[in-house]
């Protein structure tokens, strides 16, 4: 970017600070807010001033230095969840302008690779190599957890105005759930759908089916306020499997067993339910990430002619439907937040999250 339409972008926007705050992982368990260069925008690239990031597992896995790709420790900043409003854009971006506020997705794909030529761009084949364009924004690259970020406009959607950085948080979690859908087969109206986890992805996910026309939608589930959220979103029947065997319940519930059954918990005991579950010939999605190996019946899986999908975040571009529906107030994203938290506490979050102190739903860093 020259450094006349830097100026030009900041003038419009305000003025840009040399340095911010931003948390950094200096090792396993070591996030340290400290002062960072505010970066500048290539060609392709938007500068963003952070309104608000959330927090999920995968802040937590890398966090504790089990995530594959993290950069190097004492220079990264983690955040893949965050929102905010544009405040300098690269010289080749026309798509957005200073003063618009954004939600994001956190993959961009580096645009080169067999992959990502046909759009399965969060299994780009060069994910975690920046030097081939590829960018994962709080996970190979730096995140939200700062003042301002740097993203790829490719992977920055425009809000409408009756769209709070709230509800923005939760858009791109209702992308993962959405982009599993579409992997699917996307047209579910009339089917009985059962999703296994009440987390923010579980929740989102539930609104979508019910806007896609799901006949019946069960959640399941141990954590009875996650399943009454679930109840209030749309959910037509929940069931808590600390109380109720939650295959003959859904089995009951359906007439025999579920269209399309979605595992979002990430509990290792949960995929042997889902292939119970799941009638004759239906369909199994897994979007959730897991501890450790898991174990169920492949045979009765194959024996039952049942399908199994799996993809990772949320590709597709289906934040952009997201964005739609949370614009025709058809997802609610809002009162997922229970938790926020100044950038100051980060630490102090992370340590709500891990130990669900006072039953974190989606925590956020505000700014």
């Amino acid at each position: 970017m020259t450094t006349t339409s830097t100026n030009q972008a900041a003038q419009s926007a305000g003025e840009i600070p040399a340095r911010m705050r931003a948390a950094v992982l200096f090792g396993p368990r070591d996030m340290r807010v400290v002062e960072k260069d505010v970066p500048m925008p290539g060609p392709d690239e938007v500068l963003v001033k952070v309104a608000m990031c959330g927090m999920c597992g995968t802040d937590l896995k890398i966090y504790d230095g089990h995530f594959p790709q993290t950069p190097p420790y004492g220079e990264y900043t983690p955040g893949h969840e965050w929102t905010g409003t544009v405040v300098a854009c690269g010289e080749t971006v026309d798509e957005l302008s200073p003063g618009d506020r954004v939600c994001i997705e956190a993959h961009h794909g580096c645009g080169r690779c067999d992959n990502c030529i046909v759009g399965l761009y969060t299994a780009c084949l060069n994910y975690g190599n920046r030097r081939k364009g590829h960018r994962a924004s709080g996970m190979t690259t730096d995140g939200g957890f700062a003042e301002y970020a740097l993203h790829n406009v490719a992977s920055l959607y425009r809000m409408p105005e009756n769209v709070s950085f709230k509800d923005a948080v939760l858009i791109t979690t209702a992308g993962t759930g959405l982009y599993g859908l579409d992997a699917t087969g996307g047209y579910i109206a009339g089917d009985d759908v059962v999703v296994f986890g009440p987390g923010p992805v579980g929740l989102m996910t539930v609104q979508a089916c019910k806007q896609l026309g799901a006949r019946r939608v069960v959640l399941v589930g141990t954590r009875p306020s996650r399943l009454e959220m679930g109840r209030r979103l749309g959910a037509d029947h929940v069931v808590n499997s600390r109380e109720a065997d939650p295959v003959e319940t859904v089995r009951g519930l359906t007439g025999g067993g579920a269209d399309l059954v979605i595992e979002t918990s990430g509990s290792t005991a949960t995929p042997q339910q889902c292939v119970e579950v799941v009638r004759r010939g239906g369909k199994i999605l897994f979007v959730a990430f897991y501890p450790e190996p898991v174990t169920f019946d492949l045979s009765a899986v194959v024996r039952n002619d049942v399908t199994m999908y799996t993809t990772r975040g949320e590709g597709g571009n289906n934040v952009k439907r997201a964005v739609a529906l949370a614009e025709m107030g058809r997802l609610r994203g809002e009162e997922l937040v229970t938790h926020e938290f100044p950038l100051e506490d980060i630490a102090e979050a992370l340590r709500v999250v891990r130990e669900r102190e006072g039953d974190p739903l989606k925590a956020v860093i505000r700014f």
